[in-house]
């Protein structure tokens, strides 16, 4: 295992790819969606925001987000602007697609 000195750490930290979304007129880094969790997935739909600051937002940004206070309308449009600066559209899900065969019975 090799050591990485601080300014090693700075600039790999620097060449990470962060999409960026304004909450309360701040800008808040956040990381791509192929490094999110699912767990973060369900802590943004069970409405823990908090949890899924923690998860998805450059750490630095992490305390921002919870002393802004942001009310629910500003959380939700922060979200969908940080999801799709990251490469994911608001509204789609990478969840499993709806089969194409009908259920009904006949």
């Amino acid at each position: 295992m090799t050591d990485i000195t601080p300014a090693e750490a700075q600039e790999i930290e620097a060449t990470e790819e962060y999409g960026t979304a304004m909450l309360c007129g701040t800008e808040l880094r956040v990381k791509p969606v192929t490094e999110w969790r699912p767990s973060y997935l369900r802590a943004l739909r069970q409405a823990d925001y908090d949890t899924w600051a923690a998860g998805v937002l450059h750490e630095d940004d992490v305390a921002n987000f919870v002393e802004l206070d942001a009310t629910i309308a500003e959380i939700t449009t922060f979200t969908s602007d940080a999801m799709e600066s990251v490469g994911e559209p608001a509204g789609k899900s990478s969840g499993r697609a709806k089969s194409s065969r009908s259920t009904r019975k006949r």
